[in-house]
C-alpha cells in the first residue's frame, strides 16, 4: 500500500514563484550568451529603420559595470563589488525569506512580483559573478531621441517585479476595506 502526503499550502504556493524564477532565469542566461555569440563581434542590428530613423529596437552587445542605466559606473571596482554583488545578495536573501515566510498570507500578485525581483537580481548577479562585475546588455528600444538604455531579460523582470510589486500593494488597502465593510455592515 502506498501512502501519498498531499502537499502543504505553503509549499504549493511556493510553486508558481519557483517555476517563475527558474523560467525567467533560463531566458536571462540563454539570451545573455546568444548575445555574446551572436552580437558581440559585430555592429548593431537595427529593426523597423524603415519606419523611423534609427530604427524602432536594436539589438547591440554591451557590458554594463554599473546598475540600471548605468548608474554607478564610475565608482572604483570595489565599492561596485559590495554595492551590486553583496548589498544585491543580501537583498535577494530578504526577499526569498519573505516570499517564503509570508507565502500564505500574500496575494499571488504580489509573489509573482517578487518572484520576477528574484530572478531578475539572480539573473544580473550570475553574470557579475562571472563576467568581472559585469552584467551583458543587448536590447535597445525607442523612437528618434526617445530610447531606452540597453538592456538585457533580467532588466525587463526587475521591471515587472517593481510594477507589479506597487500594482499588488496598492490593491491590498482597497481589499482590506472592502472585507472591513462586509464584516461591519449590519445584517437585514
Amino acid at each position: 500500500m502506498t501512502v501519498t502526503t498531499p502537499i502543504s499550502r505553503p509549499t504549493r504556493r511556493m510553486l508558481l514563484p519557483l517555476l517563475i524564477v527558474l523560467l525567467v532565469l533560463i531566458v536571462d542566461q540563454v539570451t545573455k550568451s546568444l548575445a555574446r555569440a551572436w552580437l558581440a563581434p559585430r555592429p548593431p542590428l537595427i529593426f523597423g529603420e524603415e519606419l523611423v530613423e534609427g530604427g524602432l529596437a536594436r539589438l547591440t552587445y554591451f557590458e554594463n559595470p554599473g546598475a540600471f542605466l548605468g548608474l554607478g559606473a564610475d565608482l572604483p571596482a570595489q565599492l561596485r563589488f559590495w554595492i551590486f554583488t553583496v548589498v544585491a545578495v543580501l537583498l535577494l536573501s530578504g526577499l526569498v525569506v519573505y516570499a517564503w515566510r509570508a507565502s500564505a498570507q500574500t496575494s499571488t500578485l504580489m509573489l509573482v512580483g517578487i518572484s520576477l525581483l528574484v530572478a531578475g537580481g539572480i539573473g544580473n548577479l550570475i553574470d557579475r559573478i562571472v563576467n568581472d562585475g559585469r552584467v551583458v546588455d543587448f536590447m535597445l528600444v525607442g523612437i528618434g531621441w526617445l530610447r531606452t538604455g540597453v538592456f538585457n531579460v533580467a532588466d525587463m523582470a526587475l521591471t515587472a517585479g517593481v510594477i507589479i510589486a506597487v500594482l499588488a500593494s496598492l490593491r491590498r488597502p482597497a481589499a482590506h476595506e472592502a472585507a472591513e465593510r462586509q464584516i461591519s455592515a449590519p445584517n437585514p
